[in-house]
């Protein structure tokens, strides 16, 4: 697999910005680096944003977008 497959089109079917993507396969990279277990076999050899683009691809990692201008209005 190369830097560039899968490509950023393909990826952009699991997140509705390029920014979007791009904070989302940094945090989990985070993650990963700060011990998180990877949620993919065969991650011999591949280094944590590989494998978290990888995670994204197959949809394992999702975001939430918080509604714009909501309020917490818990006490």
């Amino acid at each position: 697999m190369s830097i560039v497959d899968p490509n950023v089109m393909e990826l952009l079917d699991h997140a509705d910005t390029r920014y979007t993507l791009v904070v989302e396969a940094s945090r989990r990279g985070r993650e990963l680096v700060d011990g998180a277990m990877p949620m993919i076999d065969d991650v011999k050899d591949k280094k944590p944003l590989r494998i978290a683009i990888e995670e994204i691809d197959r949809g394992l990692v999702t975001y939430d977008r918080a509604v714009a201008g909501a309020e917490n209005t818990e006490a």
